[in-house]
């Protein structure tokens, strides 16, 4: 392979890399579905991972997530029970999606990849 096709080829399988935060606020939003904003995702993310996620944890990586184009958000009406305030409902993207597929692809060939002591 010539290095002109080589680059041609990396640029083809260009992958999206995702921090653990932005895996794992990803996951939430599409575990939770419709009720996929900041409280809901901050609880989730807890208690998945054992520790209090403060509710900035949550948020910086949903604006990574949004930049890279692998969420999106909508603004709900108003309601009582908030005070009269919207809250942000977010959205997994196509693009999104195809970042978890790829990213568990990874690991499950990572984990797999002979361990020894430490898979035990």
């Amino acid at each position: 392979m010539y290095v002109s096709d080589l680059r041609t080829y990396k640029r083809s399988r260009y992958m999206i890399l995702l921090t653990r935060s932005e895996e794992l606020v990803l996951l939430a939003i599409w575990k939770l579905k419709d009720q996929a904003y900041g409280i809901p995702m901050q609880e989730l993310i807890s208690k998945w991972t054992g520790h209090d996620w403060a509710i900035g944890a949550i948020y910086k990586p949903l604006k990574q997530l949004n930049h890279k184009d692998l969420v999106s958000k909508e603004m709900t009406e108003p309601t009582a029970e908030r005070g009269g305030r919207s809250k942000f409902i977010y959205k997994m993207t196509p693009k999104g999606e195809e970042a978890l597929r790829e990213i568990r692809k990874i690991q499950n060939e990572a984990w797999n990849d002979s361990l020894g002591s430490v898979a035990n």
